[in-house]
């Protein structure tokens, strides 16, 4: 199965820049690719608690609908450890369906995708 990787680095502060690799990588699982999200940096407050419902451009859906249907159709969601820390912000901040994970995990999906990109 091919693999997909987006990186967002992107926070709530560029929110145009956060609807991107939810609706790819929705996309992407219909296609049946395995796709994964990693939300570095600014990133991981994207996925922090309450904060995707804040998040509506123009006619789009909110972000957390966005989510929704990515979740919804198996894109995996993983936080960066270090950065949640760099931003101060508790392991439990984040939406249920994220998994809090270490540098080595961003290095391993990277060796293992077929592709990757960065938002």
């Amino acid at each position: 199965m091919k693999k997909i990787l987006y990186v967002q680095t992107s926070g709530i502060d560029t929110p145009e820049r956060l609807y991107a690799p939810f609706i790819l990588a929705t996309t992407a699982a219909a296609m049946g690719v395995e796709t994964t999200i990693y939300f570095v940096i600014k990133g991981v407050m994207g996925v922090k608690n309450g904060e995707a419902e804040k998040i509506k451009m123009g006619s789009f859906p909110s972000l957390k609908e966005v989510m929704d249907q990515a979740i919804k159709a198996g894109v995996k969601l993983y936080v960066c450890e270090q950065s949640t820390q760099l931003l101060g912000i508790d392991r439990g901040d984040f939406v249920p369906e994220t998994k809090i994970v270490g540098a080595a995990t961003l290095n391993d999906l990277a060796l293992e995708a077929d592709a990757i990109l960065n938002f």
